[in-house]
């Protein structure tokens, strides 16, 4: 059996954390989670993950910097990113073209939007047991 892609959910808010943790549990996947930008960066390092979800304005290192640091890093800097904010605005598409930024999620989001984004960013296809947790 093939391992499962590791994702790291980064957001201050537990409640954010925790629903995207069962979604993706749910759908199959391994689940890391950090409640600032410099413990997700140092779990990166620790334990490489498949792809990281994480909000925009976190204590810190905010999200866009955390983008940052991972490209710094050649053993960060391949991971896609997926940015939730409330504040989409704040994101140009500069900052997206410049870091490994590959897809906006506005707040409030639905844990399903961000599930098929999730295929979509690691060319999976959802199984028929994963599509359950749709």
């Amino acid at each position: 059996m093939a391992i499962q892609p590791l994702i790291l959910i980064v957001d201050d808010e537990s409640h954010i954390v925790h629903v995207l943790s069962v979604k993706l549990e749910k759908a199959g996947f391994r689940v890391a989670c950090a409640m600032d930008g410099f413990t997700a960066l140092q779990a990166s390092l620790d334990d490489v993950p498949d792809l990281i979800i994480t909000d925009y304005m976190m204590p810190l290192l905010n999200g866009r910097d955390l983008c940052d640091s991972l490209l710094r890093n050649d053993v960060t800097r391949h991971i896609p990113v997926i940015m939730l904010t409330a504040r989409t605005h704040s994101i140009t598409p500069q900052d997206t073209q410049a870091t490994n930024i590959k897809a906006l999620i506005g707040k409030p989001f639905s844990p399903r939007e961000v599930l098929h984004k999730v295929y979509e960013l690691l060319g999976m296809t959802p199984q028929s047991e994963i599509a359950k947790a749709s």
